[in-house]
């Protein structure tokens, strides 16, 4: 489970970002991500920090301003540098301005560890973060569940609800990326404002721009009016932008912009408008392996990642599979059935053995379907046959080892929806000799 702690990390040195990250991540801390000393204090100003960790040299303004403004505005949060440009002059400056701990790259994980712990241990009285909320009990907002996967997310979704710190949600499709984007909104101190939720995917790309932010009159063909955007519409709520891979180069452009300068521009207008808008972005594509493409701005990735949340498959989440069963055999009995609709044991037993490739969203389908055939109780005569014991027949020919082993590669890519990163991890080989053994 995390630690009670949040950790702001700030440096424009994406590659000290990713390994500061990586390092606390595993030591079971949450943290937030910012690539300047401006996004930084967008983090600060309704996030609950515990500990600043900041680079001193930075374009525009840099570390040493960012402590001295720590000292004054945030008093209580202790200040952890990472400079590599040591010198004792650096270190008494650094230590007048307001820093706890002063460590140097490169640094060791060890040596990151002991110098949290230090500047951690600075602070005599922590302020209380609460109790754990009575919902996690069954499940959160309209989420279901109680296992750990399910937990660990629910830990990130109380951290991050009342803030605006941009959010990016992966997942594979059908995991309820969506739901958590609005128990984030919902359960949080915005719940009033606008939440906004946009199909990237579902947009034809010439109309997306337009779409996202709006139009003036005479723009374009079409254009007989000026019209607001989805980001207006969600000024001072939440805007959840699904499939964000699938935004063109020229949008994912203007999406930077808005993140930097918090404002957007109207299709066809010069003037730019002031937004306050939360974006939570989804995907359940790899947006890495869409940088190496080029089809991907990576400075807009790392806009995206202040926090990243991984909502897990439904493989992962076994033991929640009867409290998601229980739910929709209500929701579709009273739809179809006008009553309440029960299971047979044996049947919950053949679901929760299947291993759902289409996570939550089969499962909900397959329990739709069986609730419609069933008469007052579902048992395993109403599932479909793909969820049901199947049996393998070996093949009558051999075949050469050459032609097995690309048949299983093949199918090992079919199970992760042809993921090569995925797929090459549990082949164990890397992504190069797969490309290889596919030729």
């Amino acid at each position: 489970m995390l630690k009670k702690e949040n950790i702001l990390l700030v440096d424009d040195d994406i590659q000290i970002l990713e390994l500061l990250q990586r390092h606390l991540t595993s030591m079971h801390y949450h943290t937030y991500s910012a690539v300047s000393v401006k996004e930084a204090l967008y983090i600060l100003k309704d996030t609950a920090i515990d500990l600043l960790i900041t680079d001193i040299n930075m374009p525009d303004i840099n570390g040493i301003q960012l402590i001295k403004y720590m000292a004054e505005h945030y008093p209580d949060i202790p200040k952890l540098v990472v400079t590599g440009f040591p010198s004792i002059d650096d270190a008494m400056s650094v230590i007048k301005s307001g820093a706890t701990e002063y460590i140097t790259k490169p640094f060791t994980k060890s040596e990151l560890a002991d110098a949290v712990q230090k500047s951690l241990e600075c602070i005599q009285q922590r302020k209380s973060k609460g109790k754990e909320p009575s919902k996690m009990q069954q499940g959160y907002g309209e989420m279901i569940g109680t296992s750990e996967a399910f937990k660990e997310v629910v830990e990130i979704i109380e951290r991050v609800k009342d803030n605006h710190a941009t959010i990016l949600v992966q997942g594979e499709s059908g995991t309820g990326k969506e739901l958590v984007a609005r128990s984030i909104h919902y359960s949080g101190k915005f719940a009033r404002a606008p939440f906004i939720a946009v199909n990237c995917g579902a947009i034809p790309e010439n109309l997306l721009e337009a779409e996202l932010f709006g139009y003036t009159k005479g723009a374009f063909t079409g254009a007989f009016e000026t019209r607001n955007g989805f980001f207006q519409a969600a000024n001072n709520g939440t805007i959840f932008l699904d499939e964000i891979g699938n935004a063109s180069l020229a949008v994912q452009g203007k999406l930077l912009r808005v993140l930097q300068e918090k404002e957007v521009t109207k299709v066809g207008s010069q003037k730019s408008e002031k937004l306050n808008v939360r974006v939570i972005a989804a995907t359940n594509s790899s947006l890495t392996e869409l940088i190496e493409k080029k089809l991907f701005r990576e400075d807009l990735y790392y806009r995206l990642t202040v926090v990243s949340i991984s909502v897990p498959p439904l493989r992962e989440r076994i033991s929640d599979i009867p409290m998601l069963v229980s739910k929709f055999l209500q929701k579709y009995g009273v739809e179809y059935k006008d009553r309440l609709v029960g299971i047979a044991p044996d049947a919950l037993e053949v679901l929760e053995r299947y291993s759902w490739p289409g996570n939550i969203r089969e499962l909900e389908n397959v329990i739709q379907r069986a609730v419609i055939m069933s008469d007052g109780q579902v048992t395993v005569k109403h599932l479909p046959e793909q969820v049901k014991f199947q049996i393998d027949f070996p093949e009558q020919a051999l075949k050469p080892l050459k032609q097995i082993e690309k048949e299983y590669i093949e199918k090992v890519l079919a199970a992760t929806g042809n993921n090569k990163t995925k797929a090459a991890e549990i082949l164990q080989i890397d992504r190069k000799t797969l490309r290889e053994k596919l030729k």
